[in-house]
């Protein structure tokens, strides 16, 4: 086994891997994208990542990572995060760390409590974790909403605690339009990558591949074969009449207030009028943005039949590959699917940052909010 000189990384053969563990590691968008992330140097080795260990409150979300994600099921750990961080000292120790930590919080739709709402402060789990285990580099993912939450002291605070937690570290900050690295979804979040500062390396942000002349659609997404409905969690919601009558009223790309409804299907709300109620997709564009929740009206409606989303379809959304089976029932899973990194989107981001480790040039695009340095 022979030490790389920019980390602690440890090649073996032809093959650099590094060590991840993962915190709200979720059914495995992140992890899924990580597993599939290969880079190879031109007569050198091979730069991979391996999963040793993984975090998440939710059973069964725990349960879809281990079945999916190449790990030994005992290295995941179904508990509270507070309860899980004391178990560092005693894992196998990591050379990358990711952390998709709760978004609630941070949304756009809803309360908005920022940090001091009940998961706003849990993005300080990470940063212990940093301090605790000192990885080469670390992924932190959330929604665009961070950024202006608090006023915006919140996104401060937590750059700041990152970048100087564990010694220091260089961020790069950038708001990702995932629709423009070929995931079927108008999805917007910001990722934080940091390098290990004493390293000497700094992560550039890849060019979009995609663009309005080659987005991937929703049409292409949920049309690919085998058809969804022969695959696991592909079952149907129960649309009522009213409900049918109602989408088939609607043309793709309205909702159920810019359609011309008749009186009798018309919604009776007062108040926020939310633009993807009963709001049908386009075939010929990116779906709108998946979520993990939410009553009637919220489940993404297919552009042609008069009817809602399967979960299987829900996932071909997301960029999930359709062996990636979901556990649980199935509101649970679609909690899952919603709340999920888009496993192509990882993929393009932790490629680029194991490019980085390994000297290799790609396209890059100047990151949103820049690049930034401990205080020390």
């Amino acid at each position: 086994m022979q030490k790389r000189s920019v980390g602690v990384a440890e090649a073996s053969g032809e093959v650099i891997e590094f060590r991840l563990g993962e915190l709200f590691c979720g059914p495995g968008g992140i992890g899924r994208g990580a597993q599939d992330a290969r880079v190879a140097v031109d007569g050198g080795p091979t730069f991979v990542v391996r999963h040793v260990w993984a975090n998440d409150y939710d059973k069964a979300s725990c349960v879809t990572y281990s079945k999916n994600i190449e790990i030994p099921e005992d290295r995941v750990f179904p508990e509270p995060v507070d309860r899980f961080i004391e178990r560092l000292p005693e894992l196998e120790r990591i050379d990358a760390l990711t952390f998709g930590f709760p978004c609630n919080d941070f949304s756009n739709i809803g309360e908005k409590k920022g940090l001091g709402g009940k998961f706003g402060p849990l993005y300080e789990y990470g940063a212990h974790a940093l301090d605790e285990l000192r990885p080469d580099w670390f992924l932190a993912e959330n929604v665009s909403g961070l950024s202006n939450s608090n006023a915006g002291s919140a996104f401060e605070k937590i750059l700041n605690r990152l970048r100087n937690a564990g010694g220091g570290y260089n961020l790069t900050v950038h708001l990702y339009r995932f629709e423009e690295y070929g995931v079927p979804q108008t999805r917007h979040r910001i990722v934080i990558v940091g390098i290990r500062e004493d390293l000497g390396l700094v992560f550039r942000v890849p060019a979009p591949t995609h663009g309005p002349n080659n987005w991937v659609t929703a049409g292409q997404a949920i049309g690919a074969h085998p058809p969804a409905s022969s695959l696991h969690n592909s079952e149907e919601t129960r649309q009522s009449a009213t409900v049918i009558k109602r989408l088939n009223k609607i043309k793709p790309g309205q909702n159920a207030w810019n359609a011309n409804l008749p009186t009798e299907l018309q919604l009776n709300v007062k108040g926020a009028r939310l633009s993807n109620i009963y709001r049908r997709l386009r075939k010929d564009a990116p779906a709108y943005t998946v979520t993990g929740s939410g009553g009637g009206g919220t489940h993404i409606y297919h552009w042609d039949e008069p009817r809602a989303l399967t979960n299987r379809e829900r996932a071909r959304l997301q960029s999930f590959p359709d062996d990636h089976v979901f556990y649980g029932r199935k509101e649970e899973v679609r909690k899952q699917i919603g709340m999920a990194v888009p496993p192509r989107a990882a993929k393009v981001i932790i490629e680029a940052v194991l490019k980085t480790f390994a000297g290799i040039e790609y396209p890059t695009v100047p990151a949103h909010w820049g690049e930034f340095s401990s205080d020390k």
